[in-house]
């Protein structure tokens, strides 16, 4: 199994910065890619950003791309989500995922991280 665990969250003014961590363990973690979510009240989960873990490549919505920075350490298992220029709409809880190698999904995923940006 693979545990990921979320930390970073708080509340922000808009135009502030906040860095969101998610630390991956467990003996069968292999990922091919890790991303982050969000889910804001009464809406669906989506898709914030994506890291290729071996490659580096990176991937963004669009509503995110320019203001958020998507980045991993390896060798501590862990990638990060460096969010500035924040705004209201941005208010969600954030979730870290983890698609394992040879997987088509989003295997695993994080217990979630609330980020709020009040006006």
């Amino acid at each position: 199994q693979v545990q990921l665990v979320e930390s970073g969250g708080g509340l922000v003014q808009a135009g502030g910065s906040l860095r969101l961590s998610c630390s991956a363990s467990g003996r069968t973690f292999n990922p091919y890619m890790m991303g982050w979510f969000r889910q804001a009240p009464g809406k669906e989960r989506e898709f914030v950003a994506a890291i290729t873990w071996t490659s580096g490549a990176t991937v963004y919505a669009g509503s995110v791309k320019g203001r958020f920075t998507i980045s991993s350490d390896n060798a501590k298992n862990t990638v990060y989500l460096q969010m500035m220029n924040l705004v209201p709409e941005d208010t969600a809880v954030y979730y870290c995922a983890a698609r394992q190698r040879g997987e088509i999904k989003w295997n695993y995923w994080g217990q979630g991280t609330q980020v709020t940006v009040s006006p």
